[in-house]
């Protein structure tokens, strides 16, 4: 499983982040910062990744299986 990010649509609210800590953080500017980008997920990250693609209010990331 991997989950894209759409870097344009991104807004910086933290959710993913605060969903899934290991996944995703955000930096001082509000950028996100995808630590698995263009990679396979973890299994132990998969469960919190699919919550945080589900909490993101403006649809910017997408679980790709």
């Amino acid at each position: 499983m991997k989950v894209s990010v759409d870097h344009a649509r991104c807004e910086g609210h933290g959710l993913c982040a605060e969903q899934a800590p290991g996944v995703f953080s955000l930096n001082d500017d509000a950028e996100l910062t995808h630590h698995f980008e263009g990679a396979e997920i973890p299994d132990e990250h998969r469960t919190a990744s699919r919550a945080a693609a589900g909490a993101c209010p403006v649809g910017a990331l997408r679980v790709v299986s």
